[in-house]
Order: C-alpha cells, then structure tokens, then sequence
C-alpha cells in the first residue's frame, strides 16, 4: 500500500495521471543548455574507425580540438576486468578538465566492467558490491535521477557518459548526423509506450504515461496493450518489453528518437542471447539504453518512461534525459548521439 501511495504521488508530479498536463517547466531559468565545451571525446587508438569518428565528432558539433583524449585498449574486448578499469579510470581523470560535464565514449567494446556497464562505472564509479548479486537492489543509486541538476559535475561530481557506438566509420557518422539534424526540430511525432503479454518485461509499464497530446510539443503519446508496433512513420519515442522487439525494419525514426525495451542483457551489445540495444540504433533511432548484466525486472534499472519523457519535452539532450531517468544505472549502458535535442529552445 505504501508503495502504491508513492507511485501515485509520483505519477502526480510527473504530471502523467489522466487528466493533467505534463509539467515542461525547466529546471530553473536558464533552462537546459550544455555547451560543446562541456564534452570530452575518448577514442581509442588502437580502432581507426574509433579515432576517425571522434574527429569527425568534434566538427560536427564544435567541440574543442583539445577536448579529443586519446586512449589505447587494445583488441576491443566486451569487457574490461575491475584491475583493468582502475589504471584506465586514473588515466582518464588526469586527463580530464573541470568544464567536463559529459564524456562520449567512441566505441562499441567494451561496453561493460564485469558486471557494471561502463557509462556507469566512468560516471559514478566501479560498483563490486552489484557483481556479488545482480538480482540485488542497487546499494549506491543515480544521484541525478529525476534531479534539477543542469551541470551534474558541479553539482554532484558526476560526469555523465554515453557510448557512440562505432560498428564502422559510415554507421558512426550517420549516428551523429541524425543526432546533429535532430537539434531544435520539435516535428509532429508519436510516443509509443507498449505494454506487451510479457509481464516480466513490463514492470515499468505502471509509468508509461496516458494516451492524449501535448500540444507544446507537437507530440502524440499513444499507450498501447500490444506486443508491437509496425509500419508506422512518426515514432520520436519507442519504449517496451520483451526479449526481441519484431518489426524494427518497418519503423520510421525522426532524427533525435529514443528507444529501448526492457529485458535481461540488452546492453551487451555483441551478444547473441537476446536483442542487442544496438538493433535500435541500427533502425534508425539516436539514443538506447540496455544492460550488460541480469538485473531482473526491477524498474528502478532501467529508464523511466515518465522521468525521460518530463526531461526530454524540456529540452534535455539524450545524455541527460536518459541519465536523469534512471535510478539505479550501475548494470545499464547508455549507448548513441548524446547531444540529440530535439525539443532544445
């Protein structure tokens, strides 16, 4: 009951119960408004396609020549051992500067470190406690979660990062000009919120918000009992659960879309046990989330529908709507164009 009381009261907040507007008051004044400045570049050294991407990267969206860091991890595994982290985490840090807010990571592997992904052991650090139980509850949740924070390592020492997946130069380079077209766009699209027949998968389906308009936004949001979507044009948001989301290939994305379904091991992003995040990408979408290890089904570790929605329509970009909506991240990985804002003013 008390649980319930607490949804509810959330919900409210949120402003996603029906019959209330959603809430796109910005975090204070100066609204949403993260600067080229404010992004380190890592690429490795030792993947062609990973530095190419990077300088490419850096014209696209003015980002200061002295913001690329080099690194070398050779051979590109999926994953990096904790031993293996820590030199690479001191490494990084020294190399880094106070105005850094974010990180872009320009590579698909690796992607995890054990069991944590890396965007969440670069940004809030290696968690060993998680790998002891990954069913287990989060012991050291996302500080920013649903937060008013506009500059996270200021406020929190919390640079947020984001994977930009380099499969190739051409994937890559099409990754970040959707990303970069998307900026101010706010088109006429469609939230899909899916609840499917796979109850385990739709545990956060409690926040999916209502069918109706917001019409600030141009944007339809359409609830949904169903277990997919197909042939339809106008999708900005995607978010459901299931192992393997059918029908990707009929689907059109707007540049700056945000899409992720809840399961087990999206985020291992070259395994083959269940549908990787990167098919999301590779469908046309700009930002995903999955994670790199059994979480189970609590919500808390994966994306709020509510929470991401809220942050977006506010003009968040994709890094920090995503980050700000989940509330324990240690196992999930934040992975696409993280500069995406759409609904940027």
């Amino acid at each position: 009951m008390r649980y319930l009381l607490l949804l509810c009261l959330m919900l409210q907040s949120l402003g996603v119960v029906a019959g209330e507007a959603i809430s796109l008051r910005t975090p204070n004044k100066d609204g949403y408004n993260l600067q080229p400045a404010n992004v380190a570049v890592i690429v490795n050294t030792d993947n062609p396609d990973s530095v190419r991407a990077g300088e490419y990267y850096l014209k696209v969206r003015s980002i200061p020549a002295d913001n690329l860091i080099k690194v070398s991890i050779p051979g590109s595994p999926k994953k990096l051992s904790a031993q293996y982290f820590s030199q690479f985490r001191q490494e990084l840090d020294a190399l880094l500067q106070p105005g850094h807010q974010v990180i872009v990571l320009m590579w698909t592997a690796p992607y995890a470190v054990e069991c944590n992904s890396i965007t969440s052991a670069i940004t809030m650090g290696f968690d060993p406690e998680q790998c002891a139980n990954t069913c287990a509850p989060a012991k050291h949740p996302n500080r920013y979660f649903n937060s008013r924070s506009l500059k996270p390592f200021n406020d929190l020492g919390y640079r947020l990062s984001m994977l930009l997946p380099v499969q190739s130069f051409d994937e890559a380079k099409a990754l970040i000009d959707r990303g970069f077209a998307s900026d101010y766009s706010a088109p006429a699209a469609t939230a899909y919120y899916l609840t499917t027949s796979d109850t385990n998968r739709s545990s956060r389906s409690v926040f999916f918000p209502p069918s109706g308009k917001v019409a600030q936004r141009y944007l339809e949001i359409k609830n949904l009992k169903t277990d997919s979507i197909r042939d339809v044009q106008d999708v900005m948001i995607y978010q459901t659960g299931l192992v393997t989301v059918p029908h990707l290939d009929t689907l059109q994305f707007f540049p700056g879309a945000i899409a992720d379904h809840l399961t087990s091991t999206g985020g291992d992003l070259l395994g083959s046990g269940q549908m990787s995040s990167l098919r999301w990408l590779e469908a046309g979408a700009t930002a995903s989330y999955g994670t790199v290890s059994e979480p189970c089904n609590y919500w808390q570790k994966f994306p709020n529908p509510a929470v991401l929605l809220r942050h977006y329509l506010m003009g968040a970009s994709a890094i920090e709507a995503y980050w700000k909506s989940v509330a324990w991240p240690v196992q999930g990985v934040f992975i696409g164009e993280p500069l995406a804002s759409p609904y940027r003013r």
